[in-house]
């Protein structure tokens, strides 16, 4: 069937800006090659320049020179318009680059709003809020509970501090009284013992003897 009615041509494939920047610098890379050959020639021509006399072969020298300078030129301004074209074909990729991430970004957010709606519309807000009541009822109750285990018991709920002090000066006093008393029974002779005890160094008292008449 192709033989008789033909077939259409294969499409081109698209290109890219990237594509296009690629071979933008390409370009210009081979033209900076061609500009490097014409300043070595310009170099040389110079160095003969300066050894020759004037006259027609300096002439002629002369008029090459400035002929591959004027192809230098030439040769530069192409690189600084390809250069130009790089820059703003590059704005434009980063320009579109930007654009496609905010459109990514655009999609997500729809996505996820749409999400946030659809798991919102899963809460009842009345049966959180009974719940939050039932919760603060039943820490309520519990303190009540911890408070009612907490108490002691046979102790008055309230004690006057001005009791509690009288109470304490009493058994301080108490105490005092029983340290002297203990000390008072230390220092007390036993009463198997007839004389007190001597002092070390002290000489023990002489009884006369009583006569007795018959």
């Amino acid at each position: 069937m192709n033989r008789f009615f033909g077939s259409s041509a294969p499409k081109k494939p698209t290109t890219t800006l990237q594509d296009a920047i690629a071979s933008t610098d390409a370009r210009v890379a081979s033209i900076e090659v061609k500009v490097k050959k014409l300043d070595a020639e310009l170099a040389r021509y110079k160095e003969q320049l300066s050894k020759l006399r004037n006259g027609p072969g300096k002439n002629a020298v002369q008029q090459r020179a400035l002929r591959t300078l004027r192809q230098k030129k030439l040769y530069e301004n192409q690189i600084a318009q390809l250069a130009q074209q790089t820059f703003n074909m590059e704005s434009a990729a980063m320009t579109t680059d930007n654009l496609r991430n905010t459109m990514a970004t655009v999609d997500a957010m729809q996505i996820a709003n749409k999400e946030m709606r659809k798991q919102y519309g899963k809460i009842d807000v009345d049966k959180i809020e009974n719940m939050q009541y039932e919760m603060e009822d039943l820490i309520e109750q519990a303190n009540e509970v911890q408070e009612m285990l907490g108490r002691s018991y046979a102790v008055p709920d309230e004690l006057d501090d001005a009791d509690l002090e009288a109470e304490l000066d009493a058994l301080a006093l108490e105490e005092e009284e029983e340290g002297a008393s203990y000390l008072a029974d230390l220092n007390k002779v036993p009463d198997f013992i007839d004389e007190p005890p001597v002092e070390v160094g002290e000489t023990p008292a002489r009884h006369e003897a009583v006569k007795t008449t018959a």
